[in-house]
């Protein structure tokens, strides 16, 4: 499988993709210093309970169904997977590691481009044909280039800031200086800005929201792995992804989805580090998108509204 790159350098895309994914990495490397913690000794302690799935539901059995195979999907796995999954058809929720920190990858540029509609709105102006030409680059191809001078004009991270303080998305870090790709972000978070871009609220206008959505459904073909898979054909399927590898916790790969249509509407976030190859993580990613989508489909088919009928 073929993924085209999406990390900081732009030279990257014409790259192979082994090519492209040693130059990303040693830039980072060269670029951010990612301190940790001194080490000291002290005696072993018990290890703690790996994290479970949680899910809720005004469904009958959706939600011990759901727990059930998004845990089974993730058996085995190596790494670290966080999950934020929400429907509002059937009044389910399901979270795993819902405030774990991830750098983002390119999922950030959701983010920056709600952050650059929401600048917008406070004066009352359209995007321009410049903003609109890096915003659909940024997006629809995963253009860094366009992402670094749309992360400028917001006056980078402290730009970004005025966003996340009004989606109250309080876990996400942007990235310092221009590295909008080391933005630390959560599934909890991610789900409050897919929540923004799908819902009526007041942070994003209507035609706010629609553009957001139009580009994550306009994502191309190479690009659209992830929480797509699996889902119900006659459900409109908008993506963002990023992938990035370091030095420490190998791969990132990442996935945020929306979906709509046939009476299904929900979103879904998928994060994950620690992986050994980028195609390891998109499986792992693709493993609980095919198990959610199943599920849902499964629960509509299941479920037969009262009939009004004479």
């Amino acid at each position: 499988m073929t993924h085209p790159a999406s990390g900081i350098s732009g030279r990257a895309r014409v790259l192979s993709m082994s090519r492209r994914a040693r130059v990303l990495s040693a830039s980072l490397a060269a670029a951010v210093l990612v301190p940790f913690g001194a080490v000291t000794a002290a005696a072993p302690a018990a290890a703690a309970a790996a994290p479970k799935v949680t899910c809720t539901s005004a469904r009958a059995g959706l939600a011990p169904e759901l727990r059930k195979h998004i845990t089974a999907a993730l058996k085995n796995r190596k790494g670290t997977v966080a999950v934020g999954f929400h429907d509002r058809t059937t009044h389910t929720a399901c979270s795993l590691r819902g405030h774990s920190s991830f750098d983002s990858a390119s999922v950030v540029k959701v983010t920056v481009l709600a952050a650059l509609l929401w600048d917008a709105q406070k004066s009352g102006r359209a995007l321009s044909a410049r903003e609109k030409s890096l915003a659909t680059a940024m997006i629809t191809k995963s253009d860094n280039a366009a992402t670094s001078t749309l992360w400028r004009q917001l006056g980078g991270a402290a730009g970004v800031k005025g966003f996340l303080r009004a989606a109250g998305m309080s876990g996400t870090v942007p990235g310092a200086g221009g590295s909008w790709g080391l933005t630390r972000i959560n599934a909890t978070d991610e789900q409050r800005l897919l929540a923004l871009v799908t819902g009526e609220n007041t942070v994003l206008t209507g035609p706010s929201r629609s553009y957001v959505l139009e580009l994550m459904g306009e994502v191309v073909p190479a690009q659209r792995w992830g929480t797509p898979a699996g889902a119900p054909s006659g459900v409109s399927k908008h993506v963002k992804n990023g992938w990035l590898k370091r030095s420490t916790h190998g791969w990132r790969v990442h996935s945020i989805g929306a979906f709509h249509g046939g009476g299904h509407d929900y979103t879904l976030s998928v994060l994950t580090h620690g992986n050994t190859t980028m195609d390891y993580g998109v499986a792992t990613i693709q493993g609980v998108a095919r198990v959610i989508h199943k599920d849902l489909a499964s629960a509509a088919r299941r479920h037969v509204p009262a009939s009004h009928g004479s």
